[in-house]
C-alpha cells in the first residue's frame, strides 16, 4: 500500500500516540504496597487485608513488600528511588512520613516528596508493661519510674524518633522520670522482648490480640491514650484522661497509603478509587475494626492533602515541646 508522505506523517504519529498510551497504562505490572516494618507487625497486618480486595479493584496483582529499618526511613527511600508511575505505594503513618526528617539528618527526603492517595485507618494508642512491672495505672508507673533513678524504667520503640520514642520522651519530661530508651526495628521484635521482660513498657498501638496475652499474665495494659473507650475486654481500662500526670496525652496514629510526587494524576485518581472501593468490603473493613481501628470516611484527595498537611505542622510542634534534637 502506498501512502502520501502526510498520509505516512499521520500514520507514523497515530502509532506512536498508541505506543505512548499503551506504555503509559495504569497498571501495566503487580502493584506493590511496601510496608517500612518487618513482617508480622501491626502495620504489616492492614497491608494485607487490603492486598486481595485492592488487586480486584485494579485487576492486577498486589504485592505486600516489608523493609524494616531507620525507622522505616529505609523503605521510604526506596520508593522514591522507584519510577512515579503509581506501581509502589508506601504504606506510611506520621513516624516515617514527618518525624523521620525531623529528627534524622540523615534522612534527605521530606513529607512533601510524597502525595497522600489514601488515609485508611487510626489505630489507638495504649501503654502497655511487662508483667514483672509492679504497677496497674499510668500514674503509678510513673511514679515507680521517679523512683527508679539508680536503674531506670526502659521503654522500647520502633526507632529513634519515632512517635512512640517521643511519647517516651514526652513521658519524662511531664513527670520528671528518668527513662532508658530501647530501640527495634519493628513492633513485632519489640512486642517480643516486652514478653519476655527485656524492656518494660512501651507505648503501642492497640491489637486484639493483646486480650490473649493479658489473660495468660505475660502483658499488662495499663493506660490508653483514646478519647473513646477500647473495645471489650479493655473496655475499663482508663485513659490518660483519668491520670493525673498525663494530661495532654491524647495521641492516635493514622495510616495512609502514598505515592511519590510527580506520579500522572489519572494514575492518583484511579488509586484513589479503588481504595475508595475496597474499604468499603467487609473483608477489609471486619478485621480492621476488629483491631479497634478507626476506619476513614472516603476523603477527596484534596481533603487529603489538607489533612497531611495539618499533620505535618501538628508533628512539628511535638518535637520542639520535646525538644528532640536531630542525630
Amino acid at each position: 500500500m502506498n501512502l502520501s508522505p502526510r498520509a505516512f506523517i499521520a500514520a507514523l504519529a497515530c502509532g506512536l500516540c498508541t505506543l505512548a498510551a499503551a506504555q503509559s497504562a495504569f497498571p501495566s505490572r503487580p502493584v506493590t504496597l511496601m510496608v517500612p516494618y518487618p513482617a508480622g507487625s501491626a502495620s504489616d497486618f492492614t497491608a494485607r487485608t487490603f492486598h486481595d480486595p485492592l488487586g480486584k479493584q485494579l485487576a492486577t496483582p498486589v504485592v505486600v513488600e516489608n523493609l524494616g529499618g531507620a525507622a522505616g526511613a529505609i523503605a521510604a527511600v526506596k520508593l522514591l528511588s522507584a519510577p512515579a508511575d503509581g506501581h509502589y505505594l508506601f504504606q506510611g503513618s506520621p513516624n516515617e512520613l514527618i518525624l523521620s526528617g525531623l529528627v534524622n539528618k540523615g534522612v534527605k527526603y521530606q513529607s512533601g516528596d510524597f502525595r497522600m492517595v489514601a488515609p485508611v485507618a487510626v489505630s489507638h494508642l495504649v501503654l502497655v508493661a511487662a508483667a514483672h512491672v509492679p504497677v496497674d495505672t499510668m500514674d503509678q508507673l510513673a511514679d515507680l519510674a521517679r523512683a527508679r533513678k539508680a536503674a531506670p524504667l526502659t521503654y522500647g520503640s520502633s526507632g529513634p524518633g519515632t512517635l512512640y520514642h517521643l511519647l517516651g520522651a514526652l513521658m519524662a519530661k511531664r513527670t520528671g522520670a528518668e527513662l532508658t530508651h530501647v530501640p527495634y526495628k519493628g513492633g513485632a521484635p519489640l512486642m517480643q522482648d516486652l514478653l519476655g521482660g527485656q524492656i518494660d513498657f512501651a507505648f503501642m498501638p492497640y491489637q486484639s490480640s493483646y486480650a490473649d496475652l493479658v489473660k495468660q499474665g505475660r502483658i499488662k495494659v495499663i493506660g490508653s491514650l483514646a478519647d473513646a473507650k477500647l473495645p471489650a475486654p479493655f473496655q475499663d481500662v482508663p485513659s490518660y484522661k483519668a491520670s493525673r500526670q498525663f494530661k495532654d496525652f491524647g495521641f492516635s496514629i493514622w495510616t495512609a497509603y502514598l505515592v511519590r510526587q510527580g506520579t500522572p494524576q489519572a494514575t492518583v485518581d484511579q488509586l484513589a478509587a479503588a481504595f475508595q472501593a475496597a474499604l468499603q468490603q467487609p473483608q477489609v473493613r471486619g478485621p480492621l475494626e476488629a483491631q479497634a481501628k478507626t476506619l476513614f470516611a472516603p476523603m477527596p484527595l484534596e481533603q487529603a492533602a489538607a489533612f497531611y498537611k495539618a499533620e505535618i505542622a501538628r508533628y512539628q510542634e511535638l518535637v520542639k515541646t520535646v525538644g528532640f534534637e536531630a542525630q
